[in-house]
């Protein structure tokens, strides 16, 4: 018997509807909120949320003395298009010059690692 249900994924960040924005822009959706506390309700009603964090320092990807802390895997249907589409929002490249993989990966505005997957 499970003990609880997971409500939301947040992610701290520095401008939370900058953020909101920019993963609505990926994955669709409708940002709500103001101020410290942003939510993304995604098409399919699943949501993100993004809370402002005062001193936010961003994940380092990869290292082994820090925590990368989590990351969001994105399924995508074609990387190359993914990609470019990520970039122009704002995304930066952290590991995606090996072209063979499923996976690429990169950080969005805020820092925080995310995979694009064609798995």
């Amino acid at each position: 018997m499970a003990v609880a249900e997971l409500g939301v994924v947040v992610l701290d960040c520095p401008d939370p509807r900058a953020l909101a924005r920019f993963y609505a822009d990926v994955l669709g959706g409708t940002v709500e909120g103001e101020g410290d506390w942003v939510d993304l309700r995604l098409p399919d009603g699943r949501a993100l949320a993004f809370q402002a964090a005062p001193g936010f320092v961003p994940p380092k990807w990869p290292a082994a003395d820090d925590s990368q802390q989590f990351h969001l895997d994105l399924t995508v249907p074609d990387l190359d298009a993914a990609e470019k589409a990520v970039l122009e929002l704002g995304a930066r490249p952290l590991d995606a010059e090996d072209r063979t993989r499923t996976f690429r990966v990169y950080a969005d505005p805020a820092g925080h690692p995310f995979c694009l997957c064609a798995c």
